[in-house]
């Protein structure tokens, strides 16, 4: 990880903050570039720092028997990685993983805290997410149990691309298999089946979605469930108040 100057800023999280409780956070908040593959937390260990991804994502893993891993949670623009200390807690259950390159939004445990208790906007807007997330934790705990790895790999797919807002991501067999809780040949198996439709290209490591409508034909209900939850919660979100910030904004332009 390295502190990167003049990124955009693009959470929405952030953006839904009135303008002027946005600027007093801004001064705590530092850019960084998060890398495919780091981890920001493991279970058990403190919450040192928040984010909110501008371009990167954050997957949530929970681990069984200390070495196979299960995405239940995935976080990018929309969204804060280090909910715990929201609700008063300082350790982290999952291991935050980096699956998406790209920036963030950084702030130390302690500041944050201090302007959580502050600030009643911050408050309802964490609130609001918090619901979200956890809805989507739910639902994707029932994907697993309940639906085919074709499907759940599709559903995967469309929430990436989602938050990354791009058509095409770097995802090896190893990573897809700890985010989907399958072996790899069930991997390879659930993506030559998308890639023979005509869904996706799948190429060392290199996915591209080329027919997205087809995609969410081929994905599962929970995909639709939780994205209907997420920009319902967007809309009356927008409905209060106008966005703070905008994609083309950068830190600099508040000070």
């Amino acid at each position: 990880m390295h502190i990167a100057n003049r990124v955009p800023v693009a959470n929405s999280l952030l953006a839904a903050l009135p303008r002027k409780e946005c600027r007093h956070l801004i001064d705590e908040l530092e850019q960084v570039a998060l890398t495919y593959g780091e981890v920001l937390y493991e279970p058990g260990e403190e919450i040192g720092h928040v984010y909110f991804p501008n371009d990167s994502l954050v997957s949530l893993l929970t681990l069984v028997d200390q070495h196979q891993a299960l995405e239940v949670g995935l976080v990018g623009r929309e969204g804060m990685v280090g909910i715990p200390l929201v609700l008063e807690t300082s350790i982290s259950p999952v291991r935050a993983l980096v699956q998406g390159t790209g920036t963030a939004m950084r702030m130390k445990a302690a500041p944050f805290l201090k302007e959580l208790r502050q600030s009643h906007a911050l408050q309802r807007e964490l609130h609001r997410y918090t619901h979200t997330l956890m809805a989507q934790i739910t639902q994707t705990a029932a994907c697993n149990r309940f639906h085919v790895v074709e499907a759940r790999l599709a559903r995967w797919l469309l929430m990436t691309n989602d938050r990354m807002q791009s058509s095409t991501f770097r995802l090896t067999q190893e990573f897809l298999s700890q985010m989907l809780g399958v072996r790899r040949v069930g991997v390879t198996k659930a993506a030559r089946t998308l890639q023979q439709n005509e869904l996706i290209s799948y190429s060392r490591g290199n996915i591209t979605i080329l027919d997205r409508e087809g995609l969410e034909a081929a994905s599962c209900t929970c995909y639709e469930i939780v994205k209907d939850m997420h920009d319902g919660a967007r809309a009356r979100q927008s409905h209060r108040h106008s966005p703070a910030l905008v994609a083309a904004e950068t830190v600099a332009d508040f000070r």
